[in-house]
């Protein structure tokens, strides 16, 4: 599966998506990966942090679509 991402919002519903369908919740998943859970549930939620948001915007102006698709099943 493969989405087409141009929002910080559309990142963020893919991030919260694959999180569940992993069956973790925000603390497992944040701690797994180093983060708060503040600010996975800012990212989950599509708050534009200076990194993200900026990236995207760029991308957009550039006209590049972000293709994100999960791991060839094995």
């Amino acid at each position: 599966m493969q989405s087409t991402l141009t929002t910080a919002r559309e990142f963020g519903e893919l991030i919260r998506t694959a999180r569940k369908r992993a069956g973790l919740t925000l603390v497992e998943c944040a701690g797994a990966n180093g983060v708060g859970v503040r600010f996975l549930s800012e990212l989950e939620r599509g708050k534009e942090t200076a990194s993200l948001g900026l990236a995207l915007r760029v991308a957009r102006s550039l006209g590049l679509r972000i293709r994100v698709s999960p791991p060839e099943a094995e």
